[in-house]
């Protein structure tokens, strides 16, 4: 039997931050929201998302669908149920919802969920896609990507101040391996050192003229882990440094700079690449551009795609990750409106 009770996106998002779902750790939430969703009179299904093979966490985790019984939806609400670590509990006050998920995502999964809700009533095909491993390596969209659902239109939430995206950045993941010969450091005519190669790589990736697309901005490039050696008085016979490139662009030539920087010193393996994704403007609604990535990419199967969410990128990730209530509150009226105008 339909629920007709209207659902409370605050109280909702205040129900999911409740429950911890860091990434590998999805299976609760998704059992929480599949019998919500079912409770309310959604055709609901569960589809295992396999763990990583290495090092993998116990219990089950899922993707979550709902929609009509038939036919196929024409628009498709989707976001991820996962977090990234540490969990955060959560907290409020009269303006703001504080805690891991408010904004990333899990007041978007509640903002989305009323949003369908109340095209539904209104005789809309709408769908409701909840994804694991988004803030990893998309392991949920990958899977719901061989499922689709036959929909016009994917509306994916993420952080965007409720602005509409009209592109995402894309991302490539590289390991830079240096070896080399391990010698007493008193010696270092004796060994060679794949520290000393290593920081000569990182030096000329740091000097990169790397693309610049005008109406996106310019491509970024992190260096955000670096491990070697045994010991001060050790010469290093192996170093590693892990790289994040924000893309604006192909990753053609940005694959070939990084390759030069390294000829000679280092092997270079490039572990992941999430495209630049380009999307519509829709008349009436304000725009930006996301310099970070989204599922979208591996859902290309769900039809256009179009991102907007409330809550701001600056606190996801962060101790001080929060969402105002009205903002909360707005995005709602933002999806049924985006929906109307794609749907009319």
């Amino acid at each position: 039997m339909i629920d007709s009770s209207a659902l409370d996106p605050i109280g909702l998002t205040r129900q999911l931050c409740a429950i911890e779902s860091t990434t590998y750790h999805e299976g609760p939430v998704g059992d929480f929201l599949a019998e919500l969703l079912v409770g309310r009179g959604w055709t609901v299904e569960k589809t295992p998302v396999p763990q990583p093979s290495e090092g993998a966490p116990d219990g089950p985790r899922w993707n979550v669908y709902a929609g009509p019984a038939a036919p196929s939806p024409d628009l498709v609400f989707s976001t991820h149920m996962d977090t990234v670590p540490p969990y955060i509990p959560f907290r409020e006050d009269a303006e703001f919802m504080y805690g891991r998920g408010v904004s990333d995502a899990k007041g978007i999964i509640a903002a989305q969920i009323a949003a369908a809700e109340a095209l539904r009533a209104a005789g809309f095909r709408i769908g409701l896609l909840f994804v694991s491993g988004e803030e990893r390596d998309s392991a949920g969209a990958k899977a719901a990507n061989l499922a689709p659902k036959g929909s016009r239109y994917l509306i994916n939430g993420e952080p965007t101040d409720n602005r509409l995206a009209l592109a995402s950045k894309g991302a490539l993941r590289v390991v830079f391996r240096a070896g080399g010969k391990m010698a007493h450091s008193a010696y270092p005519e004796l060994g060679d050192s794949a520290v000393h190669k290593l920081v000569e790589v990182l030096a000329r990736l740091l000097a990169l003229d790397l693309p610049v697309t005008e109406d996106v901005g310019p491509s970024t490039l992190n260096i955000g882990q670096i491990q070697g050696g045994y010991a001060p008085n050790v010469i290093a016979d192996q170093a590693e440094a892990q790289v994040l490139v924000r893309l604006v662009g192909d990753s053609a030539p940005v694959r070939a700079a990084l390759l030069k920087a390294a000829e000679g010193l280092a092997e270079v393996d490039f572990t992941l690449e999430i495209p630049f994704v380009r999307m519509r403007a829709v008349p009436g609604l304000p725009t930006m551009i996301a310099k970070f990535t989204t599922d979208i990419p591996q859902l290309s199967h769900w039809g256009e795609p179009l991102l907007l969410g409330p809550g701001s990128i600056h606190v996801a990730h962060t101790p001080h990750e929060k969402l105002a209530k009205k903002e909360l509150l707005e995005a709602v009226d933002l999806y049924i409106r985006l929906a109307k105008q794609l749907l009319a």
